[in-house]
């Protein structure tokens, strides 16, 4: 069991990376500058998320990416491309395997059935 000073000290190193990653998702961010930021060490960052967020750096990265990507896909102005590039990937084959992992299925199969799902919801509200 970890001391209450511990637990807040690294609540707030997670409170304070976390407001970065949701701001900056975008851009290249790495633990290492992420911790640098926050005034924190690579580790306790690292033990910040483990222990108290339950997950890693990594993984809420790619989670705010693609929750990010999924409220883009349903705005039909942008491509696929432009949405893997807008939420930080370079590549948008990578964007697809990340997005397919996350949301089961692949971007434009996510855009064609949110489609069809606002097209079935007008339908019951009309009905």
């Amino acid at each position: 069991m970890q001391r209450p000073a511990t637990i807040r000290h690294r609540t707030s190193l997670l409170d304070d990376a976390i407001a970065i990653v949701e701001v900056e998702y975008a851009s290249d961010l790495a633990l290492d500058d992420i911790a640098r930021r926050v005034a924190s060490s690579r580790r306790q960052l690292q033990r910040a998320y483990a222990e108290i967020g339950d997950t890693t750096f990594r993984e809420h990265l790619a989670a705010v990416r693609m929750d990010r990507a999924a409220e883009m896909l349903q705005n039909r102005g942008l491509t696929v491309r432009e949405v893997a590039h807008r939420v930080g990937y370079r590549q948008p084959a990578q964007f697809a395997k990340a997005f397919r992992r996350h949301h089961g299925v692949a971007p434009s199969d996510y855009r064609a059935g949110r489609r069809g799902e606002s097209a079935r919801a007008l339908m019951a509200d009309a009905a």
